[in-house]
């Protein structure tokens, strides 16, 4: 059932009903928990949610920020107190039309004058709205509404005035010949002897709302015997939350400690309860990329032999880079692409490198063995497809998932724009492929290399190896038993050799290793040189 019907049935219902006041999400989701059938989306609570009186401080496009997010809330009708429409015909013409917007039921406009004062404070000195003028404002809300069944309310505030019961009904009677859906008479008494007159005087043309703040100790059963046909609660819910705020934070500043107050409040997991949380989690496993069934090995094992007294205390890979250890930020990037499992091969200041969510590797022959001993001790862990990375780069993520894109079982990520280190006059392992970069292959996942040297000529290179490769679940074992068979022929030289003669052992063997190329965006961090370029660029 639509919201603008079920608030028109509570109307027309043969028993009195009644709606609570909610002032924001969480409170209408509250509201609507405790079995209450509708909301009353009280000016005097919302404002005070903002801390400005109630006085049409918030202007009326603040308050509908508010109630969008109770209707989405909750799946009750909301009945807005529009105080007096924030404006003439044309205002009430476009609150209106917004509020149908976003799903609200009914608005109730008062019969005083724009900026409005709460009823309660010097009501009596209040001018009340010319009647004509005000029926305008109702004709014009009726007028533009699309949705048969929203409600319109008029408020008449002749008793709050203090003008008596004949002005009353005068005013009750012209607002419902200007097509008003019911009409709320107001009074601030601590007894209801203004609403018992009004409502034995009144015809029964139209339902009528009162709000028993004041005359609160009255029975139910008498306001419904009087011919009341719905109850607002109307500003309890806020109330309520201010004694609660008041008490718990007066306890907590006295006892400077949580101790005393935990137990009397609720846990944060009602807050999630309340929020939803529960069905984000589902949402996220049908829309979001789930974690990658992937590893990834980062080698981080030596101290770096370039960086001077910066590495006195700890390896390379854990001096800063924007704001972070380089480790640090290759661990976030991972991690941005879905990647968690992530070890680390350590030797050098291993105690230093201590991040959490990391498997450490420890490498304890770093001083007298080449790299490729780290990538034989990462071997050994193998799982499945898995990233490998040297410990010493700073890439962008999409160059990361370029390579998790990437099909083939050993895949090398390839800078084309290798040229740029050639005129640093920087070592780099440069690539010859089967296939040159160029615009139409820039994207091609299967371009074989056929050799891997930093002693490649300039003119012959394709580009430089980035010190990244992905492995598919083949492709780790091969390059796993590899390792092994290369180990069992000559230990010695096993322990000294290097990546890039590894890599070409595979290449001759046949075996299938590919080059995925990208153009720049990565960082060696190599040298003192290189600290100081990165600490004067832009973090991005």
């Amino acid at each position: 059932m639509k919201k603008t019907t079920q608030l028109k049935s509570l109307l027309h219902s043969n028993n009195i009903e009644f709606i609570m006041e909610a002032h924001n999400g969480i409170s209408a989701k509250i509201v609507e928990e405790a079995g209450f059938k509708g909301i009353w989306g009280s000016g005097l609570a919302i404002s005070a949610s903002m801390g400005v009186r109630d006085n049409n401080e918030m202007s009326w496009t603040q308050v509908l920020d508010i109630l969008e997010f109770m209707s989405d809330a909750s799946s009750l009708p909301i009945l807005l107190d529009g105080d007096t429409g924030y404006g003439n015909f044309n205002s009430v013409r476009r609150l209106v039309k917004k509020l149908e917007s976003i799903d609200i039921a009914g608005v109730c406009l008062e019969d005083k004058i724009f900026p409005k004062t709460n009823s309660f404070i010097g009501g009596e000195r209040q001018p009340l709205a010319d009647i004509d003028e005000f029926c305008g404002k109702i004709k014009a809300g009726k007028d533009t509404q699309k949705d048969e069944d929203f409600i319109i309310v008029a408020r008449v505030e002749a008793f709050i005035a203090g003008w008596g019961l004949t002005e009353a009904l005068k005013r009750a009677n012209a607002y419902a010949d200007a097509g008003a859906d019911a009409i709320l008479i107001h009074s601030k008494l601590a007894e209801p002897t203004d609403i018992f007159q009004f409502m034995k005087n009144w015809d029964n043309r139209k339902p009528i709302v009162i709000v028993p703040t004041k005359y609160y100790k009255t029975p139910t059963a008498d306001l419904a015997k009087a011919g009341a046909s719905l109850a607002i609660w109307a500003n309890h819910t806020m109330r309520s939350s201010i004694s609660a705020m008041q008490n718990s934070i007066k306890q907590i500043y006295k006892e400077q400690s949580l101790v005393g107050i935990e137990p009397k409040i609720i846990p944060v997991s009602e807050i999630f309860r309340l929020q939803n949380a529960d069905e984000y989690k589902t949402a996220e496993e049908s829309y979001l990329p789930q974690d990658r069934n992937i590893s990834a090995y980062i080698l981080a094992a030596t101290k770096g032999d370039n960086f001077g007294s910066l590495t006195d205390n700890k390896p390379k890979c854990m001096l800063e880079a924007f704001g972070k250890s380089i480790l640090e930020n290759q661990i976030e990037t991972m991690n941005e692409c879905k990647i968690r499992q992530i070890s680390v091969v350590v030797g050098y200041k291993k105690e230093v490198i201590d991040l959490p969510n990391i498997t450490k590797i420890d490498n304890d022959q770093h001083d007298t063995s080449g790299i490729l001993y780290s990538y034989y001790l990462a071997s050994k862990h193998f799982q499945g497809p898995c990233i490998m990375s040297f410990g010493d780069i700073l890439f962008k993520q999409h160059i990361l998932r370029t390579l998790l894109e990437a099909e083939g079982d050993i895949v090398l990520v390839i800078d084309t724009s290798w040229w740029q280190g050639r005129k640093a006059e920087r070592k780099i392992d440069s690539v010859i492929c089967t296939t040159p970069p160029s615009d139409s292959f820039e994207s091609r996942s299967h371009t074989p290399i056929l050799q891997v040297d930093s002693s490649i000529a300039h003119n012959d290179a394709h580009g430089e190896w980035v010190g990244m490769m992905k492995f598919s679940s083949l492709g780790a074992e091969i390059f796993r038993k590899e390792l092994e068979i290369m180990r069992s022929e000559d230990e010695e030289a096993f322990l000294i050799c290097d990546i890039n003669s590894f890599m070409n052992r595979l290449i001759k063997k046949g075996l299938p290793v590919t080059a995925r190329y990208v153009h720049g965006h990565w960082l060696n961090i190599n040298s003192l040189e290189d600290i100081y370029q990165i600490s004067n660029m832009p973090q991005q």
